[in-house]
């Protein structure tokens, strides 16, 4: 193999995930093990955006070859983005260039990509871009339908959480309203609610049209409690999956009581200050409250306990399969025209490491690196929903179920099909 890369440099951009440090272990292993000196740098592009090349480490083996089992990140992290102005473009290229970088490992989710495709781009082949896909939300179009690693881990220890808060909820007669994170696509609270069982999950997939309004939601939320009602039960988790607050309008987010709409710096809505659990909830009881009844709710929000939990073994094998691929990537000349600036590492069928242009997750209309979504067709979403608990079409054309549910809303039954039918795909 012909040697390319002199210096090898690492960075970690986006929120945590479990099998960060043993991605970084795998790459910069590899990078010493091949001669190169390998540089850490801390806390994302915040630094080398501003020009500075003195907030770095460099990483030796006795540094990284013992962190493959720690959750977090030994060079932080943050969401900086390098792409917000032509300067501030120009000066990482230029920091790294300080630094002598030739080859540079990046790990993280779809905005991390898309400033790393940029900033290799800008540099024009002279700092070469190996980009780790890293993310608990599982939203990288990934070849064979690999999952994004952190997220096995995050559905695992989400999957106990929940499970725990289920338990809760049987002995207390109570429901839990759980926000999990997830900005665009619902796999995390999919996952987690198909695993545990929960009693339902909504998603931002299961709604075709392109914006919902805040009532949606609370009408599936208010129609499963009314249904486990019906069906002599009080009790209940609903798992919800963050990414519905964007497919809201903003405007009408704006109007929630205690919500100000904030965005990050690659121009999304920062859902993580939007408290979706804590209205849904008061929303939800002002609602059972305006018949003269009461539900008892604890809302919640999963993600953080998730983000830095130490990996599952998938998650270290995975990381330092891709950690690995990184490097020898950076360190061989390429034979693509098209990997020239560099690509996205992925784990393809067969456990074989393949480099993709970064071209091939970019979606062309908007630039924008490409999402994945649930589908909705497919045979694993159908488990889910099988499984689930709330109103469904049959229940309001089954007379007795009708019938039972108008009692427990305090209303009749044309009342009922009225107000809920068209939640369900009834027609009025």
């Amino acid at each position: 193999m012909e040697q390319r890369a002199q210096r090898i440099g690492i960075l970690v951009g986006g929120g945590p995930a479990p099998g960060i440090n043993s991605a970084i272990s795998a790459a910069a292993l590899k990078a010493i093990d091949e001669g190169c000196e390998v540089t850490g740098m801390l806390d994302g592009w915040e630094h080398l955006m501003e020009g500075r090349s003195d907030m770095v480490r460099p990483l030796h083996v006795a540094d990284v070859s013992r962190i493959h089992t720690e959750g977090g990140s030994i060079l932080r992290t943050s969401r900086a983005n390098p792409t917000k102005t032509p300067e501030s473009l120009e000066r990482t290229v230029r920091a790294l260039r300080e630094l002598g970088i030739t080859g540079l490992v990046t790990i993280g989710g779809d905005d991390t990509a898309f400033a790393a495709r940029e900033v290799a781009e800008k540099a024009d082949g002279a700092i070469r871009v190996a980009h780790v896909p890293k993310t608990i939300d599982n939203d990288l179009p990934l070849p064979a339908d690999m999952p994004t690693f952190g997220y096995e881990t995050a559905r695992y220890v989400g999957t106990h959480l929940c499970l725990n808060l289920m338990e809760d909820s049987r002995t207390t007669n109570r429901w839990f309203f759980v926000v999990v994170m997830g900005r665009k696509a619902g796999h995390l609270a999919l996952g987690i609610g198909r695993a545990a069982g929960a009693t339902l999950t909504i998603i931002p997939e299961e709604f075709a049209r392109e914006r919902i309004t805040f009532d949606d939601v609370c009408t599936i939320l208010e129609g499963a409690i009314l249904k486990r009602r019906a069906q002599g039960r009080r009790d209940g988790v609903a798992i919800i999956a963050e990414g519905i607050g964007e497919k809201m309008d903003p405007a009408e987010l704006a109007t929630l009581p205690g919500v100000h709409v904030e965005y990050d710096a690659y121009d999304h809505i920062r859902l993580a200050e939007i408290p979706m659990e804590t209205i849904l909830k008061r929303a939800v009881q002002k609602r059972f409250g305006e018949r003269g009844d009461k539900v008892t709710i604890t809302d919640l929000r999963l993600g953080y306990e998730l983000r830095c939990a130490p990996p599952i073994t998938f998650d270290i094998d995975y990381t330092r399969t891709l950690g690995f691929g990184a490097a020898r990537f950076l360190l061989s000349e390429p034979r693509d025209d098209a990997l020239r600036v560099g690509g996205v590492v992925s784990l393809g069928r067969g456990g074989h490491v393949r480099v993709l242009p970064f071209d091939d997750f970019r979606d062309p209309e908007t630039g924008r690196t490409r999402v994945r979504t649930v589908d909705m067709g497919s045979e694993a979403y159908a488990v889910a929903r099988q499984y689930m608990l709330r109103l469904e079409p049959w229940d309001l054309r089954n007379p007795e179920m009708l019938e039972s549910l108008a009692r427990q809303a305090h209303t009749d039954t044309a009342t009922f099909r009225a107000r809920f039918g068209p939640a369900v795909g009834l027609e009025p």
